[in-house]
């Protein structure tokens, strides 16, 4: 393993080149470097805002997954927005958000937001055309 820090461009390069075999074994990895400090907690989808891609930054350390998000707030533009479970129209409806309800979307895709109601409230996806940010 070679370091890259000191070269020209640092910045944009990785921090590690590793030389020969591109598996990473466990003897290569030092002591703590890249180990967990317990397990991932397991929370309730409706009320805490975590999927297995993507968790609230502020669950950093209490759940592993691969991004954390740091939400944008948005209100509902309009009364009676369907937040649902899913992100399509036929999945179950969680709960019915009146006009101006905070909304802090975590992530967006395919015309739909995936986020929680407010700071500590449900958990679910709205369409984007029923949110103002």
């Amino acid at each position: 393993m070679e370091y890259l820090r000191d070269e020209p461009a640092a910045a944009n390069r990785p921090l590690f080149q590793f030389r020969g075999p591109d598996a990473l074994t466990a003897a290569a990895i030092p002591t703590g470097q890249l180990s967990l400090s317990g397990p991932s907690e397991k929370l309730d989808a409706a009320h805490w805002p975590v999927r297995g891609d993507l968790a609230h930054i502020r669950l950093a350390g209490r759940c592993f997954v691969p991004y954390y998000a740091v939400p944008m707030e948005h209100h509902v533009a309009a009364p009676g927005a369907s937040l649902r479970i899913a992100d399509n129209t036929a999945a179950e409806v969680r709960d019915e958000l009146a006009g101006g309800t905070l909304f802090n979307v975590l992530d967006i895709s395919g015309g739909w937001a995936w986020g929680q109601v407010g700071e500590d409230g449900f958990v679910g996806y709205l369409p984007m055309d029923v949110l103002e940010p």
